[in-house]
């Protein structure tokens, strides 16, 4: 982890919180000590000095006040000074020393009572917690401190260290390096725990910190999920002689598909059905500058290849590098049931004929967009619907969806189903398409949009298929 993350501020919340505790336990360490001394000393007839109890509860005060800069600090979000860290190691561990020079008992024989004192206890509660502190370093200058402070008092009461002689060396001249020494590796122990405690708390908050993070990328795909989906039309359109219904399924919470349609100035309505290349937030994105882009052009040219020149001209311009879509627009007259069809790289598109019950596939007469300047579109597909005649227009979501074998829906599952149910509703159709392709599918997880527009004649006409020209 480096400096920035150790410095967070959640890390140093942390710290703080952390160093609250330990003041707790530390202060109650003291007030048990403290205690259990008095009771020695009344009850029992100790001859432990009585200044030690009042050495503790000073320090307990001293504890307290720190107690009170924490927590101030844990509210104002401040650091500590790092002074302050450090005096309170060297106080803390100070205690136990000062005990075992000048509050120890003086029955006890002066070679025996750095040992035998209650006193040299105090060191190892000292040292455990400061692990509490989250800093391996702090916890082995505690250690190093304990030992140097025992030794200290130690020598205060007459031992002296010498390497002469060390086979006639008494118990009490070797037991004082000894207990040194374990004080010390306690302090490098605990270092060790209060490193790994360290490492969970930083992984702990990293983890929340993640967590956070994606709540508000989810909220924010949520908002952006909304804002797309109020942007698909919420109504069937009224065009004399024609139903049309449209749907939407986004493979994540946003997509890069869409369907629209607008009425034109002289009454005609255009239907649109546009994939920009992936999904999620971009393509959505995308595809809703495309949307904004094609509703303009339409509102600007009556010509639906013109008008689709100047969406791929200023569509292009916005796209970023690899970035295309395709776009397909059908053109419907009201109660003749003529349809224009032309499309941009989409396909196949589908066209079902109920007088032969069969289906007639158009491919697409230009590049998609945002490929080249210009799009160098060819003549539109004229279509005149007779009753019960159908325009299918549908991403390749469907077609491509694959179940566990790696089999894809395809095209012929996709036509037999709309045969199936061509005397419903758009919407029906619709729904049965989608309800194929999921059982087909069979538990394997959607991985492009899914879009689909059908365009059904609902009054008798005469109908030719055929291209302008």
């Amino acid at each position: 982890m480096n400096d920035a993350q150790v410095d967070s501020l959640a890390f140093r919340k942390a710290l703080l919180q952390s160093e609250r505790r330990r003041i707790y336990g530390i202060t109650a360490f003291l007030l048990v000590f403290a205690v259990a001394t008095a009771v020695r000393i009344v009850v029992f007839g100790s001859h432990m000095s009585p200044w030690g109890v009042f050495v503790l509860l000073l320090v307990v005060a001293y504890e307290l006040w720190t107690l009170s800069v924490v927590t101030k600090a844990l509210k104002t979000g401040h650091d500590l000074p790092r002074a302050l860290w450090l005096f309170n190691i060297i106080l803390e561990i100070a205690v136990p020393a000062l005990g075992i020079a000048y509050f120890s008992s003086p029955r006890l024989a002066a070679e025996y009572r750095a040992l035998a004192t209650p006193w040299v206890l105090a060191f190892f509660p000292l040292i455990l917690l400061s692990v509490l502190r989250l800093n391996p370093r702090v916890s082995q200058i505690a250690g190093i401190a304990a030992a140097l402070g025992f030794l200290a008092s130690a020598y205060s009461l007459g031992w002296r260290p010498s390497l002469e002689n060390l086979s006639q060396h008494s118990a009490t001249q070797t037991a004082v390096g000894f207990y040194a020494a374990i004080l010390l590796a306690s302090g490098f122990l605990a270092g060790m725990v209060s490193g790994e405690i360290r490492k969970h708390v930083q992984a702990a908050l990293r983890e929340a910190e993640m967590q956070r993070q994606l709540k508000e990328v989810e909220h924010d795909l949520e908002i952006a999920r909304s804002i797309q989906q109020s942007l698909l039309p919420r109504t069937r359109p009224i065009i004399e002689g024609m139903e049309i219904s449209g749907w939407n399924l986004p493979a994540d919470a946003t997509g890069g598909d869409y369907f629209d349609w607008k009425k034109l100035r002289d009454g005609r309505l255009v239907v649109t059905l546009a994939d920009v290349t992936g999904h999620g937030i971009g393509p959505a994105l995308l595809a809703s500058v495309c949307r904004a882009y094609a509703r303009s052009s339409f509102d600007t040219h009556d010509d639906v290849v013109r008008a689709m020149q100047h969406i791929n001209q200023y569509f292009g311009e916005d796209l970023p590098s690899g970035s295309f879509a395709t776009f397909v627009a059908a053109v419907c007259s009201n109660n003749n049931g003529r349809v224009e069809l032309i499309s941009a790289g989409h396909g196949p598109l589908f066209v079902y004929s109920s007088a032969r019950d069969a289906f007639q596939e158009f491919a697409a007469q230009a590049i998609p967009l945002g490929l080249l300047p210009d799009l160098n579109a060819g003549e539109p597909v004229i279509l005149d619907l007779d009753c019960g005649d159908m325009v299918v227009l549908a991403t390749d979501g469907f077609f491509e969806w694959e179940n566990a074998d790696g089999e894809q829906f395809g095209d012929e599952r996709m036509t037999r189903t709309i045969r199936e149910s061509r005397h419903l509703s758009p919407e029906e159709i619709i729904a049965e398409l989608y309800s194929a392709v999921k059982a087909f599918a069979n538990g394997t997880r959607q991985i492009d949009d899914l879009t689909a527009v059908v365009i059904k004649r609902v009054t008798n006409g005469t109908r030719t298929v055929g291209t302008a020209g």
